[in-house]
């Protein structure tokens, strides 16, 4: 269970609904014992900044819809001109909101899109204000993402451990294992195909990121002829095990750091005197050794900047060229022994507020993917989770659109390929490009085939916008 920062491990796999049906069959099985949840209208209420908010119901288990039910929090930023539906928003994680997302980000998709779509935010179950997962406290926090991320002793080993159990025991004390048991990606696909028909809409209209392409590609797998677009960027293979997607996302990584070693050396202020990739590795190595023996000055607070906050810091500026400037100081800082840049780095990675507080993310990245991939890190988790158990088809479904960036440290480019090629009908777009997804929003060439494609529902052209 060792530090899964919140945005870098994207879900892999989730658990087969609890019926057993996937595909046609549980299309035609979900309206029988789920009709107060289909047949629910949202009622908006204003939330500032022109946004509306609201709820839906779903149960808490679907094997019971009849038992507990849990509201999934929704935030919609209503469409400018002639509405044609709406765009469901999923920013990835596991346990990044959704609702925060749409709030934090207007100019997240394009004018062109926002014209004729309602852009709708939510939080998937365990996550912000749906039925949040809960385990550690503030301080217990701190002391969690600080401990040793590369154990050299018995005594250092047996105390990460230590630490994973009492995670465990906390998240379970504080949760409740009924709830842990239910946050599976499986149940956040129903849950959205609820909020599909809540809203009014009779196919799905998608835009997933990160850990959002996977549950975009179970709901898929599980209601193909429900969607009219979907665009999966960032992708990953649901395929995979967490060894294989361990192992690539550690390439991607250092494909991903070698980029912005490239970016350093032709920038004025690089810290590294040898313009070399494999030397200012090095430099980095030392760097991690370095803080492991000794932790760094720290003039922000008490806290000790030490091997696990170094790392935390590097890894997730590889995220966005926009976080680079800020890397190429804090290491520059660091070469004198001064650590509060890094700290600040990886507080934003860990969701560590200003007033010390973090949000839940974390926490329901970690219950999220140990009942989805109970083979990652998570020998102490309180439920039993399990693997969805096939590669996806979406058999029947219209073109989806999977987008792929080739220097992306999380979700290297060959996921999207295996992806786009599992699917029945998938497409591929390629990103070359570094950092972390790909559409903002913007004009690019890549940007504006999506928006022709969520807007008409025509395929985009693969090689349309590069130069292969």
């Amino acid at each position: 269970m060792r530090h899964l920062t919140k945005i870098l491990v994207p879900v892999l796999a989730g658990l087969i609904a609890l019926t057993g049906l996937t595909g046609t069959a549980a299309q035609a099985a979900a309206p029988t014992r789920l009709d107060s949840f289909y047949g629910q209208r949202i009622s908006w209420t204003p939330c500032g900044g022109g946004f509306q908010c609201s709820a839906v119901q779903v149960p808490l288990d679907y094997s019971k819809p009849d038992g507990k039910r849990i509201k999934i929090s929704m935030i919609r930023l209503p469409a400018t001109g002639k509405k044609a539906g709406s765009l469901l928003v999923n920013p990835g994680g596991p346990g990044a909101s959704g609702v925060a997302f749409v709030k934090g980000n207007k100019a997240a998709v394009s004018a062109a899109v926002r014209e004729r779509f309602d852009i709708v935010g939510f939080d998937p179950r365990g996550v912000g204000a749906s039925s949040p997962v809960k385990c550690f406290g503030p301080l217990d926090l701190d002391a969690y993402f600080a401990v040793d991320p590369t154990p050299d002793t018995r005594a250092e080993a047996k105390l990460a451990q230590r630490w994973d159990r009492l995670f465990a025991k906390f998240c379970a004390k504080n949760s409740t294992k009924k709830l842990l048991a239910q946050v599976n990606t499986v149940n956040a696909a129903r849950d959205m195909d609820v909020m599909r028909a809540a809203l009014g809409d009779e196919r799905l209209t998608y835009l997933g990121f990160s850990y959002g392409t996977y549950l975009g590609s179970i709901y898929a797998d599980l209601y193909p002829r429900r969607i009219r677009a979907m665009v999966l960027d960032g992708a990953e293979d649901p395929s995979q095990t967490g060894a294989e997607f361990g192992r690539d996302q550690d390439r991607g990584f250092q494909v991903a750091t070698a980029s912005f070693l490239r970016d350093c050396f032709r920038t004025k202020g690089c810290p590294f005197k040898k313009h070399t990739v494999k030397a200012a590795l090095k430099k980095l190595d030392q760097l991690y050794l370095r803080a492991d023996i000794a932790p760094l000055r720290n003039a922000y607070d008490s806290r000790q900047v030490n091997e696990a906050v170094v790392r935390t810091a590097v890894e997730y500026s590889m995220y966005s060229t926009a976080l680079w400037p800020r890397l190429r100081q804090a290491l520059t800082d660091a070469s004198k022994g001064e650590g509060a840049r890094l700290l600040l780095l990886a507080d934003e990675s860990n969701g560590r507020r200003a007033d010390g507080t973090y949000d839940n993310d974390f926490a329901a990245l970690m219950a999220i993917n140990c009942v989805d991939h109970p083979e990652s890190p998570c020998a102490y988790w309180p439920v039993k989770g399990k693997r969805y158990p096939k590669k996806v088809r979406a058999a029947g479904s219209p073109p989806i659109v999977v987008v792929g960036t080739t220097r992306d440290p999380a979700t290297p480019y060959k996921l999207a390929r295996s992806l786009a090629g599992q699917l029945r009908n998938g497409v591929l777009l390629t990103n070359d490009a570094d950092g972390h997804t790909a559409y903002s929003g913007g004009e690019s060439c890549l940007e504006r085939q999506i928006d022709r494609y969520l807007i008409t529902t025509r395929a985009p052209q693969p090689k349309a916008c590069t130069k292969a």
